[in-house]
């Protein structure tokens, strides 16, 4: 490998006297810019240049050295694509899933300066608790005057309906996070603090899981400490703290697929083996907080939160909150929820309160905080505004509040122009202003393209709960790298992540969530209840997997019967007109086929990729994928591929073939057959790749309601129009059940009545035939859950028994499997109509009694 380098040194040296990974490295990596803490050349440094940690990270690299790092760069990118790790990026509306962005190096932390800033955590984490205490009990801090009314009565996310709350435990936070920045000096400096829904801790698993796999020789030898032992003890706590001690249900809530961390939230919520919950998946009765599932309302003592304090409840916050629960803060106010965090943190994250901390620790605690804040100051005050002013070329300057329409402006990358517009808006509005002190961001070695290169790091390192007001800190964190030449870390703006690397002079736990022995945790991973909201959209997935493999059958069908040499047979024209109509494939004002067989051909075609007016192909296979991200923690990442890749590309081809001018019609086949054939893919991986509880007994449920109405409704039809008695109806009919093959292994060139219904309705063995659908129907129903015995009979009640049916009595047939002498098709007409009608109803009533659960007891709003 030869690899470019800024400076045009060669990799090797001269005459190969570089021969150590470390010594190649050093020689080769790009400047880092002066006035920076340079991570990789700090300390006491290695003969090569570098510290010895990071001497002893590339020297693990093995044989190769770093002629293994493009491949393993490629392996890397290749793992976040096949775990569909992701990230949502708002400002993006064409695309907002992105790739996660993942670097190769890790970030090295030094046993002494972990337990530096583990010590500074833990003070922290202490004094916020003690302050959220504080601000909705007695409020000394601001009768006393150490925190300003401002700041906190004055703040949109001081809630007054928590005052005079104790959470369980007298425990206000659960999970905190802290920015940190390691400025020129070497010294550890908090930047900011997270603390209604702190972000990250799903993503640094990934990152350890990805990173510590490609480097385990290096991750060995640096004497890592592990992740896991932490996400036990959160577990431990928030179950000991809950109202139902070591027994309780714990959830955690989500806003969605479409939040920018949901990959997160569902990551997290499959490792802990907790239920990830939306909340339309939760209902207060009484006071209490259920989970609507498929068993009816399981409660819920501990709901781990992912969305900020205002979203949480629509009767006591924000009114046209969709994320929330009604009633969620009377469930928290009786003591019957343990909310992680406690509602009413938001003030806390205000970077004006970290001017105020140092005083209020020495007042309370009586010793200084050992992990100092950047200063800072509240341009609310008339004396900070006044000394703040003249620093705003070595500040930055952040909204105070976050309903603030203010941008994070750094002052020394601003013109003396900008700055002087900066001072004047602050003059104006000068309690919406933090000023806090610029620090040059210490540089990682990262990554890009062939080059090692520096970037702009920044630590966030979180403190969980594990008892009544104890906190562990997490031994690592999630590292974020700014963009080549910026010092604002954003993942928004196009940042990146790194895994963080915590070395230790002691034991290391090497505890795993994935191997611990039978507790109420570990059981949880696998008896995890089915919410109604998944229920209904793995219950859709099934309809709309179904559907889409029908559709695509019947437009290739159709455009085929269309073209063919029988398009002039009346009889089938009328019959393939009444399917695709009844399918959605083309608008109402179409002409007929009978009348326009061109015009309705190029309407089919023109409408395969529609998203509005017809039920296209398209519109099914984007509400498959919408249903898919729904419950995207349940499917197997294959699956998730696959549906996604192929709403996709059909999406882009028919982009494609409608800027032709032949309107596409050459392609037509060939993008059909293939999109045929990965749904086949997509079914059997919901067929192999699912476990078999009632989650997926619905996801078949609503595959096997689609087939039987739409093959009944096709069978009637064909009856109706009397495109069953000519050839090519017949043939087209067999294709549309998907059963050529196998009726002329079975029947040759039989062309009669009896054999095509012994084969597509009453044969138990085909699972295209209509007894077989409704027969597994029936049993898959019998199977699901049932409150009362009287509702599993009604939904078995309202479906067709086929063990009844008689082929005789069906065909019309005098003279049993001979050709009819006499036939009437009213009575067969009559059944597959009621095949029909009974299956849309079943849907109706499942919905009534699975996923709204309608019946449920009136919701209590009593305070």
């Amino acid at each position: 490998m030869t690899l470019p380098s800024s400076s045009n040194r060669p990799l090797h040296g001269h005459a190969g006297a570089l021969a150590r990974p470390s010594e190649q490295a050093a020689a080769w990596g790009e400047p880092f810019p002066p006035g920076h803490f340079d991570e990789w050349r700090s300390g006491a440094l290695d003969a090569c240049g570098l510290s010895p940690a990071w001497a002893q990270f590339f020297d693990e690299l093995g044989p190769g050295g770093l002629d293994e790092l493009p491949a393993l760069a490629s392996a890397l990118e290749r793992q976040i694509r096949d775990n569909g790790i992701t990230y949502n990026v708002y400002a993006d509306a064409d695309n907002p899933q992105r790739p996660w962005s993942l670097d190769l190096f890790p970030f090295i932390v030094a046993p002494q300066d972990w337990a530096h800033l583990e010590a500074g955590i833990l003070q922290r984490v202490r004094l916020l608790d003690a302050v959220l205490a504080d601000l909705y009990g007695p409020r000394t801090l601001l009768r006393d005057g150490l925190i300003p009314p401002a700041l906190v009565q004055g703040h949109p996310g001081y809630l007054r309906a928590m005052h005079g709350v104790r959470p369980p435990g007298d425990t206000w936070l659960h999970i905190a996070a802290f920015d940190l920045a390691h400025g020129p000096d070497g010294q550890w400096w908090v930047v900011s603090q997270r603390t209604q829904a702190p972000s990250g801790l799903g993503y640094l698993l990934e990152n350890r899981l990805a990173i510590g796999r490609l480097f385990s020789g290096a991750f060995e030898g640096l004497r890592v400490q592990r992740l896991a032992a932490s996400y036990r003890a959160l577990m431990r706590g928030l179950a000991a703290l809950s109202p139902r001690g070591a027994e309780s249900r714990i959830a955690l809530l989500t806003p969605g697929p479409y939040n920018e961390t949901y990959f997160e939230h569902a990551f997290l919520a499959r490792y802990l083996g907790l239920p990830l919950v939306e909340g339309s998946d939760l209902v207060v009765r009484d006071r209490r907080l259920y989970l609507k599932t498929l068993q009816g309302l399981e409660p819920v003592d501990v709901l781990i939160k992912r969305l900020d304090d205002e979203w949480l409840d629509p009767l006591e916050l924000r009114a046209d909150s969709t994320l929330g629960v009604p009633g969620l803060l009377q469930a928290v106010r009786a003591g019957h929820l343990l909310l992680a965090n406690a509602p009413g943190s938001a003030p806390l994250e205000s970077p004006a309160l970290l001017g105020f901390l140092p005083a209020i620790h020495e007042r309370w605690f009586g010793a200084p905080l050992s992990l100092p804040s950047l200063p800072t100051w509240w341009c609310g005050e008339a004396a900070a505004l006044a000394d703040a002013l003249p620093r705003l070329d070595r500040a930055v300057a952040k909204p105070t509040r976050p309903d603030r329409d203010i941008e994070t402006l750094l002052g020394p990358s601003l013109s003396p122009s900008e700055r002087e517009a900066l001072a004047e808006r602050i003059r104006q509005r000068p309690e919406d202003f933090t000023l806090q002190a610029y620090l040059p961001l210490s540089q990682q070695p990262a990554w890009r393209q062939g080059r090692i290169v520096p970037r702009s790091a920044m630590l966030r390192v979180f403190a969980l709960a594990d008892g009544p007001r104890s906190w562990r800190v997490l031994p690592g964190g999630l590292v974020r790298l700014a963009p080549g030449g910026q010092q604002i870390v954003s993942m928004q703006r196009g940042g990146s992540s790194a895994d963080c690397w915590v070395r230790t002079h002691g034991d290391i736990d090497r505890t795993s969530l994935l191997r611990q022995a039978p507790s109420t945790l570990s059981l949880a991973l696998h008896k995890r209840p089915v919410t109604s909201r998944a229920a209904e959209n793995l219950f859709w997935l099934g309809r709309y997997s179904e559907r889409a493999e029908n559709t695509v059958r019947l437009a290739r069908i159709a455009l085929q019967g269309l073209r063919g040499e029988d398009a002039s047979d009346p009889a089938v024209l009328a019959w393939l007109t009444a399917c695709v109509r009844h399918s959605g494939l083309v608008l109402p004002q179409v002409p007929d086929a009978t009348q326009a067989p061109r015009v309705f051909a190029r309407a089919l075609v023109a409408q395969l990729g529609a998203d509005s007016g017809a039920t296209s192909v398209g519109f099914n296979l984007r509400a498959l994928r919408r249903a898919a991200d729904q419950v995207r923690e349940r499917l197997s990442q294959e699956q998730r591929k696959l549906i996604d890749a192929l709403a996709t590309d059909f999406d882009d081809r028919c982009r494609a073939w409608a800027r032709r001018a032949d309107g596409g019609e050459a392609e037509v086949f060939a993008v059909l057959e293939d999109t045929s054939e990965r749904l086949s893919a997509i079914t059997g991986a919901q067929v192999d790749r699912m476990v078999r509880d009632d989650g997926w007994r619905l996801l078949s449920i609503g595959r096997l309601i689609e087939r039987v109405a739409a093959l009944a409704h096709a069978l009637a039809a064909a009856l109706q129009t009397g495109a069953i008695d000519s050839d090519a109806g017949y043939e087209a009919l067999l294709g549309l059940f998907d059963s050529t093959i196998t009726f002329h292994a079975l029947y040759q060139q039989r062309r009669d009545l009896v054999a095509l219904l012994d084969l597509l309705v009453t044969h138990r063995d085909n699972p295209r035939a209509l007894a077989w659908v409704l027969s597994t129907l029936r049993a898959r129903v019998r199977k699901l859950p049932q409150s009362e015995r009287a509702a599993g009979q009604d939904l078995l009640a309202m479906l067709p028994d086929p063990d009844g049916w008689d082929l005789v009595t069906l065909s019309g047939a005098k003279g049993g499997y001979g050709p009819a002498a006499a036939t009437t098709h009213l009575r067969l007409i009559e059944l597959l109509q009621t095949c029909e009608s009974s299956v849309l109803d079943l849907s109706e009533r499942l919905g009534r009694t699975y996923f709204s659960h309608a019946d449920a007891t009136a919701q209590t709003l009593l305070a």
